[in-house]
């Protein structure tokens, strides 16, 4: 799959992800005669797509880029979610590629990936994009929650709400509405709101959330083999259960 940033170091490199969760200055944060992270002994940025949130530190690290480039151990390229001038500037002056506006929770320390800090691209061909809708359905102040069963092909034994894949025929919209018929009986579910899309990665999968919310007047529920049981819990519940990734983050959107 494809992550769109934004292209700030023009240029094309190949590598393994090293995934840095802080800000980086390359001014005593990296050792320039190995590459290694002085956070991270043993652990080199060498060749590597050094992906951390954004720069800091004094303006000297640009120049401490470009004494990595005389001794050959830059990265291969950089990945930020926001770039700031000091990185920017030593990118560029040394010829690593960079792309930032990239959400880092989606990439894990080893992908093989290809960056285009040209076109702000960054390519992942091991991880595939599923777009699935989750709809969720409220009555009063709560949330259905539906367990699902071991006949289902992902998550079995995970509670979650109303999901199905987006087939290539069917808008998010029309598969939202027709997972819930189908999955709860419901003849003309009442559609309040959808939100805009939600990526969360979870093994080699980058799943593309459409959130919907439901809402009804009966609590009483008919569910069908895909499910073993359910419950109506309030918002605040969702973080004791036992979830699909990322769907208290996807209902909190849709209600914020």
């Amino acid at each position: 799959m494809i992550l769109k940033g934004r292209g700030i170091s023009r240029g094309i490199a190949s590598g393994e992800v090293l995934l840095n969760d802080s800000p980086v200055s390359f001014l005593g944060g990296v050792a320039p005669s190995t590459g290694e992270l002085t956070c991270c002994p043993g652990s080199s940025i060498k060749g590597q797509v050094f992906a951390f949130p954004r720069g800091k530190g004094s303006t000297v690290g640009s120049y401490v880029m470009l004494e990595m480039k005389r001794v050959g151990t830059l990265p291969a390229a950089i990945l930020n979610e926001s770039a700031e001038p000091i990185v920017a500037t030593g990118a560029v002056l040394s010829g690593v590629p960079l792309v930032d506006g990239i959400d880092l929770s989606l990439l894990r320390t080893g992908d093989r990936c290809t960056v285009d800090g040209t076109a702000g691209t960054v390519e992942l061909p091991d991880v595939k994009e599923v777009h699935v809708v989750s709809c969720f359905l409220r009555c009063d102040e709560k949330v259905l929650m539906l367990k699902r069963s071991d006949k289902v092909g992902t998550f079995k034994g995970h509670w979650a709400a109303v999901s199905g894949y987006v087939e290539e025929d069917e808008t998010p919209r029309q598969t939202a509405l027709k997972e819930v018929r189908e999955e709860l009986n419901m003849l003309e579910p009442e559609l309040v709101r959808s939100g805009q899309p939600m990526r969360v990665r979870d093994g080699d999968v980058i799943w593309v959330v459409h959130p919907f919310l439901f809402q009804t007047k009966e609590r009483s529920i008919t569910i069908d083999w895909e499910h073993t049981e359910f419950r109506w819990v309030s918002p605040s519940e969702m973080a004791g259960l036992n979830t699909v990734p990322g769907l208290e983050a996807v209902y909190r959107s849709l209600v914020k």
